[in-house]
C-alpha cells in the first residue's frame, strides 16, 4: 500500500504520498485527487529509479486528512500534516535527499531538451521554458530560507550548485521532527515541497513542448 495524506482546500484536495517526496496531485474531490495520483505513478517511476529505488508503490490509503486553503485551490501544497513532525532517522533522510537531486536532474534535462517557447494552456496563458526555469531557481530559494539555507539572488550554474549542495547538506541529516529553523518547515514538509515542485514543473514543461 501507499500511506497518502489529503489536503483539503475549499474547492480542491492534494493527495500527496507520505513515503515518495514530491509524489502529489492535485483534483476536485478526494476521489479525483487519489486518482490522479495513482495515474501519476508511472512517471513518478522515473524519477523513484533515477534514485536508484525500486518504485512499488500499491494502492492508496489515507491515513490523514489536513485542511487546505488558497494555496491548495490555487495549485501549490501549503499544509504540514502531522505525519510530518515524526522523527526523520538517517536512512529515510538520505533516501528523500536521492528524490530530490533526482527530481532536480530530472527538471535539468527536460529544459534543456525544451524548446524556448512553450506550448499554451487553453486560455493562452504559462510561462515559457526560461521563465520557468526562473520561477523553479527562486521558488526554491524562498524555500530554502524554511531550512536555513540563505543565498542572494544568482543568475549562474555554480551558484544554483551552490545551494542546492546546501539544501541537500541539511536535508541529509536525521532530524527530530520539529521546524530545522524557527519559524520554518521541518524536514519531511521541506523535501516534499521542494520535490513536488520541481517535478510539478518538469511533467508541465513535458507537456508543453510544442
Amino acid at each position: 500500500m501507499t500511506r497518502v495524506y489529503l489536503e483539503i482546500g475549499p474547492k480542491r484536495v492534494f493527495a500527496c504520498s507520505a513515503e515518495w517526496p514530491g509524489w502529489c496531485r492535485i483534483g476536485k474531490s478526494e476521489e479525483a485527487a487519489l486518482e490522479t495520483l495513482t495515474l501519476y505513478a508511472p512517471r513518478y517511476r522515473v524519477v523513484a529509479e533515477r534514485a536508484g529505488l525500486v518504485f512499488e508503490p500499491g494502492d492508496p490509503v489515507v491515513v490523514e486528512r489536513t485542511g487546505g486553503g488558497a494555496t491548495t485551490d490555487f495549485g501549490a501544497i501549503e499544509t504540514i500534516p502531522e505525519l510530518d513532525s515524526a522523527p526523520v532517522g538517517e536512512d529515510e533522510s538520505r533516501r528523500a535527499t536521492a528524490l530530490l537531486r533526482a527530481a532536480w536532474e530530472l527538471f535539468g534535462e527536460t529544459a534543456a531538451g525544451s524548446p524556448q517557447e512553450l506550448r499554451k494552456g487553453p486560455r493562452g496563458g504559462g510561462r515559457d521554458r526560461d521563465k520557468m526555469v526562473d520561477h523553479v531557481i527562486e521558488a526554491e530559494r524562498s524555500y530554502a530560507r524554511k531550512i536555513g539555507v540563505r543565498h542572494k539572488p544568482f543568475r549562474d550554474a555554480e551558484g544554483l550548485a551552490a545551494m542546492r549542495a546546501e539544501i541537500a547538506e541539511v536535508l541529509s541529516r536525521p532530524s527530530d521532527g520539529g521546524p530545522l529553523e524557527p519559524g520554518g518547515w521541518p524536514a519531511r514538509y521541506a523535501v516534499r515541497r521542494m520535490a513536488w515542485h520541481v517535478i510539478d514543473h518538469t511533467w508541465e514543461m513535458q507537456d508543453r513542448r510544442v
